[in-house]
Protein backbone atom coordinates (compact mmCIF):
# COMPACT_ATOMS: atom_id res chain seq x y z
CA UNK A 1 0.00 0.00 0.00
CA UNK A 2 2.63 2.51 -1.13
CA UNK A 3 1.75 5.97 -1.06
CA UNK A 4 2.01 7.85 -4.18
CA UNK A 5 2.48 11.15 -4.14
CA UNK A 6 0.25 12.90 -6.66
CA UNK A 7 0.24 15.08 -9.66
CA UNK A 8 4.00 15.47 -9.86
CA UNK A 9 5.49 16.52 -12.69
CA UNK A 10 1.70 17.90 -14.16
CA UNK A 11 2.00 20.57 -16.12
CA UNK A 12 5.79 20.76 -17.38
CA UNK A 13 6.57 19.81 -20.94
CA UNK A 14 8.21 16.22 -20.91
CA UNK A 15 9.49 15.93 -24.33
CA UNK A 16 12.91 13.65 -24.63
CA UNK A 17 13.14 13.92 -20.47
CA UNK A 18 14.33 10.37 -19.63
CA UNK A 19 12.83 8.27 -17.23
CA UNK A 20 15.72 7.70 -15.06
CA UNK A 21 19.02 9.23 -15.23
CA UNK A 22 21.82 6.88 -16.36
CA UNK A 23 23.52 6.84 -13.23
CA UNK A 24 20.99 5.88 -10.74
CA UNK A 25 19.35 3.03 -12.55
CA UNK A 26 20.85 0.19 -10.73
CA UNK A 27 19.28 2.71 -7.78
CA UNK A 28 16.38 2.78 -8.76
CA UNK A 29 15.51 -0.91 -9.31
CA UNK A 30 17.07 -1.63 -5.87
CA UNK A 31 14.66 0.80 -4.39
CA UNK A 32 11.59 -0.70 -6.95
CA UNK A 33 12.17 -3.99 -5.60
CA UNK A 34 11.56 -2.63 -2.21
CA UNK A 35 7.68 -2.08 -3.25
CA UNK A 36 8.10 -5.86 -4.66
CA UNK A 37 9.56 -6.60 -1.07
CA UNK A 38 6.85 -5.71 1.05
CA UNK A 39 3.85 -7.10 -1.12
CA UNK A 40 5.68 -10.48 -0.62
CA UNK A 41 5.77 -9.96 3.15
CA UNK A 42 1.70 -8.11 3.38
CA UNK A 43 0.56 -11.02 1.11
CA UNK A 44 2.28 -13.88 2.93
CA UNK A 45 0.22 -12.85 5.61
CA UNK A 46 -3.14 -14.72 4.05
CA UNK A 47 -1.07 -17.70 3.64
CA UNK A 48 -0.02 -17.59 7.62
CA UNK A 49 -3.52 -16.72 8.66
CA UNK A 50 -5.08 -20.61 6.97
CA UNK A 51 -1.32 -22.25 8.13
CA UNK A 52 -1.44 -21.37 11.65
CA UNK A 53 -4.64 -22.15 11.86
CA UNK A 54 -3.63 -26.13 11.48
CA UNK A 55 -0.86 -25.40 12.86
CA UNK A 56 -1.57 -23.79 16.07
CA UNK A 57 -5.41 -24.73 16.33
CA UNK A 58 -6.49 -21.02 16.33
CA UNK A 59 -10.05 -20.31 15.79
CA UNK A 60 -10.60 -17.91 13.15
CA UNK A 61 -10.67 -14.70 14.78
CA UNK A 62 -7.65 -15.35 16.84
CA UNK A 63 -5.63 -16.17 13.43
CA UNK A 64 -7.15 -12.90 12.39
CA UNK A 65 -4.44 -11.39 15.15
CA UNK A 66 -1.68 -11.97 12.71
CA UNK A 67 -2.62 -9.18 10.89
CA UNK A 68 -3.44 -6.61 13.99
CA UNK A 69 0.28 -7.14 14.95
CA UNK A 70 1.23 -6.57 11.69
CA UNK A 71 -0.39 -3.30 10.99
CA UNK A 72 -0.03 -2.28 14.29
CA UNK A 73 3.59 -2.25 13.48
CA UNK A 74 3.09 -0.19 10.40
CA UNK A 75 0.97 2.21 13.09
CA UNK A 76 3.22 2.37 16.06
CA UNK A 77 6.68 2.64 13.47
CA UNK A 78 5.85 5.11 10.65
CA UNK A 79 6.31 8.47 12.54
CA UNK A 80 9.19 7.03 14.50
CA UNK A 81 10.59 5.70 11.24
CA UNK A 82 10.58 9.49 9.57
CA UNK A 83 12.03 10.97 12.37
CA UNK A 84 14.95 9.04 12.91
CA UNK A 85 15.75 9.16 8.69
CA UNK A 86 15.56 12.78 9.35
CA UNK A 87 18.85 12.04 11.72
CA UNK A 88 20.38 9.22 9.55
CA UNK A 89 19.10 10.01 5.87
CA UNK A 90 17.03 8.36 4.04
CA UNK A 91 19.61 5.54 2.59
CA UNK A 92 20.52 4.41 6.10
CA UNK A 93 16.63 4.34 6.89
CA UNK A 94 16.25 1.60 4.47
CA UNK A 95 19.53 -0.54 5.68
CA UNK A 96 17.61 -0.43 8.86
CA UNK A 97 14.31 -0.89 7.07
CA UNK A 98 15.89 -4.15 5.53
CA UNK A 99 17.33 -4.80 8.91
CA UNK A 100 14.45 -5.15 10.78
CA UNK A 101 12.76 -7.23 7.93
CA UNK A 102 15.80 -9.76 7.69
CA UNK A 103 15.27 -10.36 11.60
CA UNK A 104 11.34 -11.07 12.24
CA UNK A 105 11.63 -13.04 9.03
CA UNK A 106 14.42 -14.99 11.12
CA UNK A 107 12.91 -15.00 14.16
CA UNK A 108 10.09 -17.33 12.74
CA UNK A 109 12.57 -20.31 13.08
CA UNK A 110 12.63 -20.30 16.90
CA UNK A 111 8.89 -19.40 17.16
CA UNK A 112 8.37 -21.94 14.50
CA UNK A 113 10.31 -24.37 17.20
CA UNK A 114 8.31 -23.85 20.42
CA UNK A 115 4.92 -23.53 18.70
CA UNK A 116 4.34 -20.27 20.23
CA UNK A 117 1.78 -17.84 18.55
CA UNK A 118 2.53 -14.72 20.27
CA UNK A 119 6.45 -15.56 19.15
CA UNK A 120 4.83 -15.14 15.33
CA UNK A 121 3.52 -12.67 16.47
CA UNK A 122 6.40 -10.49 17.54
CA UNK A 123 8.59 -11.36 14.35
CA UNK A 124 5.35 -10.33 12.25
CA UNK A 125 5.69 -7.06 14.68
CA UNK A 126 9.20 -6.73 13.92
CA UNK A 127 8.67 -7.43 9.76
CA UNK A 128 6.19 -4.56 10.00
CA UNK A 129 8.58 -2.04 11.96
CA UNK A 130 11.10 -2.59 8.91
CA UNK A 131 8.79 -2.26 6.47
CA UNK A 132 7.31 1.00 7.82
CA UNK A 133 11.35 2.10 7.24
CA UNK A 134 11.37 1.20 3.72
CA UNK A 135 7.61 2.53 2.53
CA UNK A 136 8.74 5.98 4.23
CA UNK A 137 11.90 6.25 2.20
CA UNK A 138 11.31 4.48 -1.25
CA UNK A 139 9.17 7.29 -2.48
CA UNK A 140 11.12 10.45 -2.00
CA UNK A 141 14.04 8.35 -3.26
CA UNK A 142 11.81 7.54 -6.53
CA UNK A 143 11.20 11.03 -7.15
CA UNK A 144 14.45 12.36 -7.17
CA UNK A 145 16.28 9.44 -9.60
CA UNK A 146 15.58 11.71 -12.76
CA UNK A 147 14.02 15.00 -14.24
CA UNK A 148 10.57 16.19 -12.27
CA UNK A 149 8.93 15.69 -15.71
CA UNK A 150 9.11 12.13 -15.49
CA UNK A 151 8.54 11.54 -11.54
CA UNK A 152 5.19 10.43 -11.69
CA UNK A 153 5.79 7.87 -14.47
CA UNK A 154 8.87 6.53 -12.40
CA UNK A 155 6.13 6.43 -9.30
CA UNK A 156 3.79 4.43 -11.54
CA UNK A 157 6.54 2.12 -12.50
CA UNK A 158 8.13 1.28 -8.86
CA UNK A 159 4.19 1.28 -8.06
CA UNK A 160 3.67 -1.92 -10.69
CA UNK A 161 6.40 -3.85 -9.00
CA UNK A 162 4.16 -3.74 -5.64
CA UNK A 163 1.25 -5.31 -7.98
CA UNK A 164 3.47 -7.77 -9.16
CA UNK A 165 4.48 -8.90 -5.82
CA UNK A 166 1.00 -8.76 -4.25
CA UNK A 167 0.03 -11.39 -7.13
CA UNK A 168 2.81 -13.68 -6.94
CA UNK A 169 2.83 -13.88 -2.83
CA UNK A 170 -0.26 -16.61 -2.91
CA UNK A 171 1.43 -18.88 -5.56
CA UNK A 172 4.47 -18.53 -3.46
CA UNK A 173 3.16 -18.85 -0.26
CA UNK A 174 0.82 -21.79 -1.26
CA UNK A 175 3.94 -23.80 -2.70
CA UNK A 176 6.29 -23.22 -0.31
CA UNK A 177 4.29 -23.45 3.03
CA UNK A 178 1.10 -25.15 2.36
CA UNK A 179 2.13 -29.08 2.67
CA UNK A 180 -1.36 -30.19 1.17
CA UNK A 181 -2.42 -32.23 4.06
CA UNK A 182 -5.71 -31.48 5.70
CA UNK A 183 -7.28 -33.34 8.43
CA UNK A 184 -11.43 -32.83 9.32
CA UNK A 185 -12.33 -32.50 12.91
CA UNK A 186 -13.50 -35.48 12.57
CA UNK A 187 -9.80 -37.41 11.96
CA UNK A 188 -8.05 -35.26 14.40
CA UNK A 189 -10.55 -36.33 17.00
CA UNK A 190 -8.96 -39.25 16.08
CA UNK A 191 -5.38 -39.37 16.29
CA UNK A 192 -3.26 -40.15 19.30
CA UNK A 193 -1.47 -37.49 20.90
CA UNK A 194 1.72 -37.97 19.82
CA UNK A 195 0.63 -38.39 16.48
CA UNK A 196 -1.28 -34.94 16.43
CA UNK A 197 1.72 -32.92 18.08
CA UNK A 198 3.75 -34.26 15.04
CA UNK A 199 1.48 -33.02 12.78
CA UNK A 200 0.97 -29.38 14.12
CA UNK A 201 4.82 -29.58 14.82
CA UNK A 202 5.35 -30.21 11.04
CA UNK A 203 2.42 -27.57 9.51
CA UNK A 204 4.02 -24.92 12.13
CA UNK A 205 8.27 -25.60 10.79
CA UNK A 206 6.77 -25.41 7.19
CA UNK A 207 7.40 -21.78 7.52
CA UNK A 208 10.89 -22.19 8.29
CA UNK A 209 12.55 -22.22 5.30
CA UNK A 210 10.22 -20.47 3.48
CA UNK A 211 10.94 -17.47 5.66
CA UNK A 212 14.68 -18.16 6.03
CA UNK A 213 14.75 -17.79 2.08
CA UNK A 214 13.15 -14.85 2.51
CA UNK A 215 15.64 -13.10 4.85
CA UNK A 216 18.11 -14.38 2.91
CA UNK A 217 16.94 -12.35 0.11
CA UNK A 218 16.64 -8.88 2.21
CA UNK A 219 20.34 -9.29 3.25
CA UNK A 220 21.36 -9.52 -0.05
CA UNK A 221 19.53 -6.78 -1.08
CA UNK A 222 20.73 -4.52 1.45
CA UNK A 223 23.99 -5.11 0.76
CA UNK A 224 23.54 -4.89 -2.72
CA UNK A 225 21.91 -0.73 -1.39
CA UNK A 226 24.78 -0.34 1.15
CA UNK A 227 27.42 -0.51 -1.69
CA UNK A 228 24.68 1.61 -4.82
CA UNK A 229 25.55 5.08 -4.97
CA UNK A 230 21.77 7.09 -4.43
CA UNK A 231 20.94 10.58 -4.33
CA UNK A 232 20.91 12.80 -1.79
CA UNK A 233 17.26 14.05 -1.22
CA UNK A 234 17.03 17.73 -0.05
CA UNK A 235 14.32 18.81 2.12
CA UNK A 236 14.52 22.07 0.88
CA UNK A 237 10.73 23.76 0.57
CA UNK A 238 10.22 23.01 3.97
CA UNK A 239 9.14 26.67 5.19
CA UNK A 240 7.50 27.64 8.02
CA UNK A 241 3.59 27.97 7.58
CA UNK A 242 2.09 30.97 6.76
CA UNK A 243 0.60 32.72 9.16
CA UNK A 244 -2.99 31.75 8.28
CA UNK A 245 -2.18 27.84 8.68
CA UNK A 246 -0.62 28.29 11.94
CA UNK A 247 -4.15 29.24 13.65
CA UNK A 248 -6.22 26.99 11.63
CA UNK A 249 -6.32 23.32 13.10
CA UNK A 250 -6.02 20.29 10.50
CA UNK A 251 -8.84 18.75 11.65
CA UNK A 252 -10.60 21.98 10.40
CA UNK A 253 -10.43 20.81 6.89
CA UNK A 254 -13.26 18.31 6.98
CA UNK A 255 -13.14 16.03 3.87
CA UNK A 256 -9.39 15.20 5.42
CA UNK A 257 -11.72 14.32 8.56
CA UNK A 258 -13.60 11.64 6.07
CA UNK A 259 -10.17 10.68 4.14
CA UNK A 260 -8.82 9.61 7.36
CA UNK A 261 -12.25 7.80 8.38
CA UNK A 262 -12.47 6.34 5.09
CA UNK A 263 -8.75 4.84 4.94
CA UNK A 264 -9.66 3.50 8.01
CA UNK A 265 -12.61 1.33 6.58
CA UNK A 266 -10.98 0.89 3.36
CA UNK A 267 -8.16 -1.02 4.75
CA UNK A 268 -10.06 -2.73 7.31
CA UNK A 269 -12.02 -3.97 4.60
CA UNK A 270 -9.10 -5.47 2.10
CA UNK A 271 -7.43 -7.02 4.59
CA UNK A 272 -10.47 -8.91 5.72
CA UNK A 273 -11.44 -9.69 2.35
CA UNK A 274 -7.80 -11.31 1.50
CA UNK A 275 -7.19 -12.78 4.95
CA UNK A 276 -10.08 -15.22 4.74
CA UNK A 277 -10.14 -15.95 1.26
CA UNK A 278 -8.81 -19.05 1.40
CA UNK A 279 -11.09 -19.71 4.51
CA UNK A 280 -13.73 -18.43 2.22
CA UNK A 281 -13.01 -20.38 -1.03
CA UNK A 282 -12.49 -23.45 1.00
CA UNK A 283 -15.99 -22.94 2.43
CA UNK A 284 -18.21 -22.15 0.00
CA UNK A 285 -16.50 -24.54 -3.08
CA UNK A 286 -14.55 -26.95 -1.30
CA UNK A 287 -11.06 -26.63 -2.96
CA UNK A 288 -8.16 -27.54 -1.42
CA UNK A 289 -5.59 -25.11 0.39
CA UNK A 290 -3.20 -24.76 -2.38
CA UNK A 291 -6.09 -24.30 -4.96
CA UNK A 292 -7.77 -21.74 -2.69
CA UNK A 293 -4.25 -19.78 -2.77
CA UNK A 294 -4.04 -19.93 -6.18
CA UNK A 295 -7.80 -18.24 -6.65
CA UNK A 296 -6.58 -15.35 -4.11
CA UNK A 297 -3.47 -14.81 -6.37
CA UNK A 298 -6.06 -14.74 -9.46
CA UNK A 299 -7.86 -11.87 -7.62
CA UNK A 300 -4.47 -9.96 -6.76
CA UNK A 301 -3.89 -10.17 -10.72
CA UNK A 302 -7.06 -8.27 -10.93
CA UNK A 303 -5.85 -5.97 -8.49
CA UNK A 304 -3.17 -5.20 -10.44
CA UNK A 305 -4.97 -4.58 -13.71
CA UNK A 306 -7.62 -2.21 -12.09
CA UNK A 307 -4.62 -0.02 -11.35
CA UNK A 308 -3.71 0.11 -14.47
CA UNK A 309 -7.56 0.51 -15.61
CA UNK A 310 -8.38 2.89 -13.11
CA UNK A 311 -5.49 5.38 -13.90
CA UNK A 312 -6.69 5.18 -17.53
CA UNK A 313 -9.96 5.99 -16.86
CA UNK A 314 -9.08 8.76 -14.28
CA UNK A 315 -8.06 10.94 -17.55
CA UNK A 316 -11.67 10.83 -18.24
CA UNK A 317 -13.81 10.29 -15.00
CA UNK A 318 -13.33 12.49 -11.53
CA UNK A 319 -11.55 10.40 -9.02
CA UNK A 320 -14.44 11.01 -6.71
CA UNK A 321 -16.96 9.77 -8.66
CA UNK A 322 -14.90 6.53 -9.59
CA UNK A 323 -14.30 6.22 -5.97
CA UNK A 324 -18.12 5.86 -5.53
CA UNK A 325 -18.74 3.63 -8.32
CA UNK A 326 -16.63 1.20 -7.31
CA UNK A 327 -16.78 1.61 -3.91
CA UNK A 328 -20.62 0.64 -4.88
CA UNK A 329 -19.38 -2.22 -6.78
CA UNK A 330 -17.73 -3.57 -3.84
CA UNK A 331 -20.39 -3.19 -1.57
CA UNK A 332 -22.87 -4.96 -3.84
CA UNK A 333 -20.49 -7.82 -4.74
CA UNK A 334 -20.17 -8.18 -1.34
CA UNK A 335 -24.10 -8.81 -0.57
CA UNK A 336 -23.57 -11.06 -3.53
CA UNK A 337 -20.87 -13.30 -1.69
CA UNK A 338 -22.94 -13.23 1.47
CA UNK A 339 -26.15 -14.15 -0.26
CA UNK A 340 -25.30 -16.85 -3.32
CA UNK A 341 -23.41 -20.17 -2.68
CA UNK A 342 -20.47 -21.95 -4.91
CA UNK A 343 -18.87 -20.14 -7.77
CA UNK A 344 -20.64 -16.82 -7.95
CA UNK A 345 -20.13 -16.22 -4.46
CA UNK A 346 -16.43 -16.50 -4.56
CA UNK A 347 -16.29 -15.17 -7.82
CA UNK A 348 -18.01 -12.21 -6.67
CA UNK A 349 -15.48 -12.19 -3.62
CA UNK A 350 -13.15 -12.22 -5.62
CA UNK A 351 -13.53 -9.22 -8.03
CA UNK A 352 -13.66 -7.03 -5.11
CA UNK A 353 -9.69 -6.51 -5.67
CA UNK A 354 -10.00 -5.28 -9.00
CA UNK A 355 -12.53 -2.48 -7.39
CA UNK A 356 -10.64 -1.98 -4.61
CA UNK A 357 -7.06 -1.08 -6.50
CA UNK A 358 -8.04 2.23 -7.05
CA UNK A 359 -9.17 2.98 -3.03
CA UNK A 360 -6.26 3.82 -1.29
CA UNK A 361 -4.49 6.45 -3.00
CA UNK A 362 -7.34 8.07 -4.72
CA UNK A 363 -8.64 8.42 -0.44
CA UNK A 364 -5.09 9.65 -0.07
CA UNK A 365 -4.96 12.11 -3.07
CA UNK A 366 -8.34 13.67 -2.31
CA UNK A 367 -7.83 13.79 1.74
CA UNK A 368 -4.82 15.94 1.05
CA UNK A 369 -6.43 17.91 -1.33
CA UNK A 370 -5.79 21.70 -0.98
CA UNK A 371 -4.40 21.37 2.79
CA UNK A 372 -1.24 23.74 1.40
CA UNK A 373 1.49 23.67 4.00
CA UNK A 374 -0.77 21.59 6.24
CA UNK A 375 -0.20 18.65 3.30
CA UNK A 376 2.44 16.62 5.22
CA UNK A 377 0.76 16.59 8.20
CA UNK A 378 -2.70 15.35 6.49
CA UNK A 379 -0.73 12.82 4.36
CA UNK A 380 1.00 11.12 7.84
CA UNK A 381 -3.17 11.16 9.34
CA UNK A 382 -3.89 9.51 6.74
CA UNK A 383 -1.06 6.89 6.65
CA UNK A 384 -1.75 6.15 10.07
CA UNK A 385 -5.77 5.22 9.60
CA UNK A 386 -4.19 1.89 8.14
CA UNK A 387 -4.45 0.81 11.67
CA UNK A 388 -7.98 -0.42 10.63
CA UNK A 389 -5.98 -3.49 9.02
CA UNK A 390 -5.31 -4.71 12.42
CA UNK A 391 -8.31 -4.20 13.93
CA UNK A 392 -10.92 -5.62 11.48
CA UNK A 393 -9.68 -8.67 10.21
CA UNK A 394 -10.24 -9.98 14.05
CA UNK A 395 -13.88 -9.10 13.59
CA UNK A 396 -14.40 -10.88 10.43
CA UNK A 397 -13.02 -14.13 12.18
CA UNK A 398 -14.83 -13.29 15.16
CA UNK A 399 -18.32 -12.77 13.29
CA UNK A 400 -17.51 -15.87 11.43
CA UNK A 401 -16.93 -18.06 14.60
CA UNK A 402 -19.69 -17.08 16.02
CA UNK A 403 -22.04 -17.81 13.00
CA UNK A 404 -20.99 -20.81 12.07
CA UNK A 405 -20.28 -19.62 8.01
CA UNK A 406 -17.24 -17.43 6.94
CA UNK A 407 -19.98 -15.64 4.57
CA UNK A 408 -21.37 -13.95 7.66
CA UNK A 409 -17.85 -12.31 8.10
CA UNK A 410 -18.19 -10.38 4.91
CA UNK A 411 -21.08 -8.37 6.18
CA UNK A 412 -18.20 -6.27 7.74
CA UNK A 413 -16.03 -5.22 4.36
CA UNK A 414 -19.76 -4.93 3.44
CA UNK A 415 -20.17 -1.97 5.78
CA UNK A 416 -16.75 -0.61 5.25
CA UNK A 417 -17.48 -0.58 1.65
CA UNK A 418 -20.26 1.96 2.42
CA UNK A 419 -18.78 4.42 4.00
CA UNK A 420 -16.03 4.49 1.59
CA UNK A 421 -19.03 5.12 -1.11
CA UNK A 422 -19.66 7.89 0.98
CA UNK A 423 -16.57 9.59 1.20
CA UNK A 424 -16.66 9.26 -2.69
CA UNK A 425 -20.11 10.74 -2.69
CA UNK A 426 -19.34 14.15 -0.87
CA UNK A 427 -16.02 14.70 -2.38
CA UNK A 428 -17.53 13.99 -5.67
CA UNK A 429 -20.17 16.63 -4.41
CA UNK A 430 -17.36 18.54 -3.59
CA UNK A 431 -15.74 18.62 -6.98
CA UNK A 432 -19.00 19.80 -8.26
CA UNK A 433 -19.39 23.00 -6.37
CA UNK A 434 -16.10 24.09 -6.98
CA UNK A 435 -16.76 23.59 -10.80
CA UNK A 436 -19.44 25.87 -10.77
Amino acid sequence: MAIVPQNIGTGIDKGNAPLVTRSYLLAFALVASLFFMWAIANNFNDILIKQFQKALDLTRMQSGLVQTAFYFGYFTIALPAGWVMTKVGYKNGILIGLGLYALGALLFFPAANVQAFWFFLIALYVIAAGLAFLETAANPFVTVMGPKATAAQRLNLAQSFNGFGGFLAPFLGGALIFSGVEHSAQEISLMTPAALNAYRASEAQAVQITYLGLAAVVLALAALIHFTRFPEISEDGETALENTDRVRSIWSFSHLRWAVIAQFFYVGAQVGIWSYFINFAQDVVGVSEKSAAHYLGFSLIGFMIGRFAGTALMRFIDPARMLLIYALISAALCIVAILTNGWSAMIALGLTSFFMSIMFPTIFALGVEDLGAKTKLGSSLIIMAIIGGALFPPLVGFISDRAGTIQAGVTVPLVCFIIVAFFGFSMNRRHLAKAV
